[in-house]
């Protein structure tokens, strides 16, 4: 048996959201450390929220305690084929729950939207986003796939994550860092997405999922076979102990995977 992923459980959204807080600074302070730049990427859901919920605060003062903004380079894990400002934009979630609330003080992220031009045609989004990646970690032919130091992730009701989604051929790309789908089978039908290798990839990887609605979901993909093979599962099973999963006691219950309550 390998090493396995983390699955951190938390009473409430405050709980949780403070150690993910903590998490996501050690994983920026190794970026830091790394290449002086912290590459996050994120998907849409109510991740955008929690994330507010744990970074927006002052922390407790310290040094070791502050999100230093302006060295964080932000990317889409997955993006819908619409305009920034649509309702459906994981760009306009971001940005109304987070963006536009980070202090003065804290500096502001460098914000990697998808490029307007090409909304007709998925493919050439999708090709386009992948050369915005490839500027910032280097022209594909000189690394195989772009290391993020840290993805951040939401679970559907279905185990997909990004646009991931279960039994779909996506799951196979294993060539292209950002793939198209235009036949999601969660509206808007067309959008891009990370490819599976490339968010197994991350030096690190973590999920955020809450309330009751999840712990069906979660149930399968920790306890069960078949669930190793939805999108969330096989996220677990190429990151292994690089996946840290960040819920609240709701979203396990009756999960029978070992749980902590602390990083």
């Amino acid at each position: 048996m390998g090493k396995q992923p983390n699955l951190y459980t938390f009473g409430d959204l405050d709980g949780l959201a403070k150690t993910l807080r903590a998490y996501i600074l050690q994983c920026q302070q190794a970026g830091l450390e790394r290449h002086n730049a912290f590459k996050v990427a994120v998907s849409g859901g109510s991740l955008p929220n929690t994330l507010a919920k744990a970074l927006l605060h002052r922390g407790n003062g310290s040094t070791d305690d502050i999100v230093d903004f302006a060295k964080w380079e932000v990317f889409f894990a997955d993006e819908r084929a619409v305009p920034l400002d649509h309702e459906d934009s994981n760009y306009r979630l971001l940005k109304d729950e987070l963006l536009d609330k980070i202090p003065e003080d804290l500096g502001k992220p460098t914000v990697h939207p998808i490029d307007l031009k090409y909304l007709d045609d998925v493919q050439e989004l999708a090709d386009q986003y992948q050369e915005e990646l490839m500027r910032s970690f280097a022209a594909k032919d000189s690394v195989k796939l772009p290391i993020f130091d840290l993805l951040l992730l939401g679970c559907g009701p279905d185990g997909h994550t990004c646009s991931l989604f279960p039994n779909h051929e996506l799951l196979r790309e294993s060539d292209a860092w950002v793939a198209a789908i235009e036949d999601s089978p969660k509206p808007p039908a067309k959008r891009i997405t990370l490819s599976l290798p490339v968010v197994t990839h991350g030096i690190k990887i973590a999920f955020v999922a809450t309330g009751d609605g999840k712990a069906g979901i979660l149930r399968q993909i920790f306890d069960t076979e078949e669930g190793r093979s939805l999108p969330c599962g096989l996220v677990n099973e190429g990151g292994a102990e690089k996946v840290s999963w960040f819920t609240d006691a709701k979203a396990v219950k009756g999960v029978g995977y070992p749980k902590r309550g602390s990083l």
